[in-house]
């Protein structure tokens, strides 16, 4: 483990649940505005996760007024409240990048069943 690592170490949360792409989150997010600050919350289908220690990211889309939007955080950042994880995702791939071209019911995902 190289100096970069080990500082790093030290900025990892460790409440983050166990999530992967295809699961649905809600994420709590610090908004800051002028003065004040309040949580927002942003939810919908994880699209992309990213492992790279302190600089580990996700992804999230959601379906805003008809409008797809997606959202990168950092999973370690202090602007990230908390995750809540509604749904696992039954699918087959890493990415789910092909979410984009569906719209409707095409891009819904079947909820994995606990067996």
């Amino acid at each position: 483990m190289n100096i970069v690592d080990r500082l790093g170490m030290e900025h990892i949360r460790k409440d983050i649940p166990v999530f992967k792409a295809g699961d649905t989150l809600r994420v709590h997010v610090k908004i800051v505005e002028g003065d004040k600050q309040r949580i927002q919350i942003f939810q919908g289908v994880c699209i992309k996760r990213v492992n790279r220690g302190v600089g580990s990211t996700f992804t999230v889309r959601k379906i805003s007024n008809g409008v797809g939007v997606e959202r990168v955080f950092s999973l370690h950042s202090p602007a990230v409240e908390k995750i809540e994880n509604l749904m696992v995702g039954q699918v087959r791939r890493a990415k789910l990048y092909y979410l984009r071209k569906l719209q409707g019911k095409a891009a819904r995902i079947r909820e994995k069943r606990q067996g």
